[in-house]
């Protein structure tokens, strides 16, 4: 890794020209319910008959990294915040443009997609293939043809920026894009200094395995950090809703420190703590939200910023048991609007 970047990451800044976001509420503060007007996607998006080995090979041809494909939705506000608050940069646009092509998937769409391996999808065929539960999804495909990174959800520009130059300068052959984010996220922490308490969280210890004996009802495990102001935004937001309050008491839910060596007892029976738990899944946002069914196994997670009508649809996903009927949290989406 160069000078140049450790550097920049200590003065928190980014790569790209103009100095990375520190994650203001207008980056995480919006409404999620479904827009009334159709998104119009940005003219500089690659016009594509969705064969992306052609288009992959005409990428590499013009001397690019490789494909950014977007999974979006015409009426996602999570997509609107993602096109105005990323790609609504211009330092953010330039940099994606002179390293990627993007081809964009309509999520609920039946065009005919032609995928990396050779086969044929419908493009919700395709969504479902590379588990693209919320949109917008990023995909980032490189120069072999190979998903070197994956963004689930809506991120903050600080965050984007740093995934486009991961990828873009192949840290991802390296490290995680974990341990590649966790080098800047000093430089944009701030908030409280203490862990958001909320009464539906169970207490330590955390014994949480369900390997031997089954949980009563599912279980959601936060894992926060201090000085996490998108953190602060969810409790303050979406977890003060008397709505979402109900349902979550609901649920079995625990409160864990990425960063701290709490003892911790897994779903699946493995003692550890919540620091290596944390690495072990590969957790590259705070707040994260994970999933787990009656024995242990991870049903979903939600690792970007989530709303009120978002976060409302999971539980009710996970509350009404819709995985063991889908497979998939957006196959369970897709089913319930027919």
């Amino acid at each position: 890794m160069s000078l140049r970047f450790l550097l920049l990451l200590v003065l928190g800044l980014s790569l790209l020209p103009v100095a990375a976001s520190t994650g203001s509420d207008d980056e995480l503060v919006f409404d999620d319910t479904p827009l009334r007007e159709p998104l119009i996607l940005p003219d500089w998006f690659k016009v594509s008959f969705l064969d992306l080995p052609e288009d992959l090979g005409e990428a590499v041809a013009a001397g690019k990294r490789g494909l950014i494909l977007y999974f979006g939705q015409k009426y996602c506000p999570y997509c609107k915040a993602h096109l105005q608050n990323n790609w609504g940069q211009k330092d953010i646009v330039d940099y994606t443009r002179r390293h990627f092509d993007v081809i964009p998937i309509d999520v609920r769409g039946q065009k005919t997609v032609i995928g990396l391996d050779g086969n044929e999808y419908t493009e919700k065929e395709f969504a479902i293939k590379y588990n693209t539960n919320f949109t917008p999804s990023l995909v980032f495909i490189d120069r072999r043809g190979q998903m070197v990174l994956r963004l689930r959800g809506y991120r903050p520009p600080y965050q984007f920026r740093a995934a486009l130059e991961y990828v873009a300068d192949a840290h991802y052959r390296e490290e995680s894009f974990t341990d590649y984010l966790a080098r800047a996220e000093g430089a944009f922490g701030y908030g409280k200094d203490v862990l958001n308490q909320e009464d539906f969280f169970q207490p330590p210890p955390f014994n949480l395995d369900r390997s031997r004996l089954p949980g009563q009802r599912p279980l959601v495990v936060f894992f926060e950090r201090r000085r996490c102001h998108a953190c602060d935004v969810l409790h303050a937001g979406p977890l003060a809703d008397p709505r979402i309050r109900k349902q979550l008491d609901q649920l079995d839910a625990v409160q864990l420190d990425m960063r701290s060596d709490t003892p911790v007892i897994t779903p699946a029976g493995k003692r550890t703590t919540a620091r290596k738990w944390t690495e072990a899944l590969e957790l590259d946002y705070a707040p994260t939200l994970i999933f787990f069914d009656e024995r242990g196994r991870e049903i979903m997670r939600i690792d970007s910023v989530v709303w009120f009508y978002r976060l409302n649809n999971v539980l009710t996903y996970v509350i009404g048991k819709g995985y063991t009927q889908f497979s998939t949290f957006q196959a369970w989406r897709q089913h319930h609007r027919r």
